[in-house]
């Protein structure tokens, strides 16, 4: 069994996002085991780009941040593999097609392997060019993880049907960051995907307060968390690991319905 099934083997996921290289790679491999020891199921993780079109403010700001620390593609998959000695959860990318060619397809995913990466999400991946990566994503083990959103419709159960690892709901219209409120019906867009594969589905975009972790995990397989961690960690920069620790503690827990929201 793969580590991302077992992610979600008898289980809600909870899965924090962090910019790689933000503030320093350094803290990116702590925050790792930190956020690890907090009960994270899963670990995604942002490579620095110059153009992150899916992003809201507060990641673009982090984008920025990594990029100006010196963070670059090589010098995060080295990080990652450092960071695996005492991490075992799964860990995948969020990346754009961009960086990937950039960097080389076969190169890029056999770096995928060497350090640990268990999938990859690419938010400007249509599904029509799906065929761009998933040969080399088959070849290197490396799961291509698809995103349905609200505007996807009669094309959700297509994407669906060929999705690994874990598919990304995507909460709301818009890019990344904070909501006040979900009102998205994503329990219908999960009964779409139901219909045609076994497939964990774990929400995304907007989730930030304990109550919204609880409330998508009783409706789905996993809750997303992104900017409200990465908002933590610009406020305490290199001091931010005990911050992000417990904040991902306390999501856990009321995923899990023993914390307070």
């Amino acid at each position: 069994m793969s580590r991302i099934k077992e992610a979600f083997q008898n289980k809600k996921a909870f899965i924090p996002f962090i910019t790689g290289g933000d503030p320093s790679l350094d803290v990116t491999k702590k925050l790792m085991a930190a956020m690890q020891e907090a009960g994270a199921d899963l670990i995604e993780i942002g490579i620095p780009f110059s153009d992150p079109i899916a992003e809201g403010p507060v990641i673009q700001k982090a984008n920025v941040r990594a990029l100006s620390a010196g963070c670059t593609t090589d010098r995060l998959f080295d990080t990652i593999r450092e960071a695996r000695e005492t991490v075992t959860v799964p860990v995948v990318y969020l990346t754009y097609l961009n960086p990937i060619y950039t960097y080389g397809k076969e190169r890029f995913m056999k770096r995928c392997v060497e350090c640990g990466i268990d999938g990859i999400i690419v938010p400007d991946l249509p599904y029509e060019e799906r065929e761009e990566l998933i040969p080399v994503c088959g070849e290197y083990g490396v799961d291509l993880i698809r995103l349905i959103a609200p505007t996807s419709k009669d094309r959700i159960a297509m994407i669906a049907k060929e999705a690994k690892g874990y598919i990304y709901c995507v909460s709301s219209l818009g890019v990344t960051g904070v909501r006040n409120e979900i009102r998205t019906d994503i329990a219908g867009m999960i009964k779409q995907v139901r219909k045609v594969t076994d497939t964990p589905c774990a929400v995304g975009f907007g989730i930030s307060t304990p109550r919204q972790a609880h409330d998508m995990t009783e409706i789905s397989d996993g809750a997303i968390v992104g900017s409200a961690i990465v908002k933590i960690i610009e406020e305490h920069g290199e001091e931010c690991v005990p911050y992000v620790a417990e904040y991902v503690k306390s999501m856990k827990q009321a995923q899990l319905g023993t914390g307070y929201f």
